[in-house]
């Protein structure tokens, strides 16, 4: 039972590496990936302290990030263009129902390959994590989330 707590737990954090990309309201967050990048560090290494993670831990836990970051970016901006052209899709006369389609299949895909991703981050950060840190995660996880 612990074990699956701990697994939710390091899902958690990979979900916490995810959250800049939620952040687009207003200019403060914008389209500026450096500064949601800097939000998620920032969150990140907070949360790392809480663990009292090595500095081993950390570089291995920021490496993951920054792929995972990176990764998530690209996936940003080939929303962007595929939006742009479901928009000039729409605009026109005549949409391609096939090609609305095709756009949002592709797009479902690239987000399904993206959480397998993350996943596969978490429990790479999971495997990082001694069992103590994981039991601590996954404590904050369930107070934050509630039974």
């Amino acid at each position: 039972m612990m074990k699956r707590f701990a697994v939710v737990g390091s899902a958690m954090l990979a979900v916490a590496l995810l959250s800049g990309f939620a952040l687009r309201g207003g200019p403060r967050w914008g389209k500026d990936p450096e500064r949601v990048k800097q939000l998620v560090t920032w969150k990140l290494d907070d949360k790392l302290d809480t663990l009292d993670a090595t500095e081993s831990q950390r570089q291995s836990i920021h490496a993951v990030k920054d792929r995972l970051f990176s990764d998530g970016v690209q996936l940003m901006q080939e929303h962007r263009a595929v939006r742009e052209e479901a928009f000039q899709q729409l605009a026109s006369d005549t949409p391609d129902q096939q090609k609305l389609h095709a756009l949002v299949d592709a797009r479902i895909e690239a987000m399904r390959a993206f959480a397998h991703q993350a996943t596969d981050a978490a429990l790479e950060v999971h495997g990082t994590l001694t069992p103590q840190q994981r039991q601590a995660l996954a404590e904050q996880f369930r107070e934050h989330v509630g039974p």
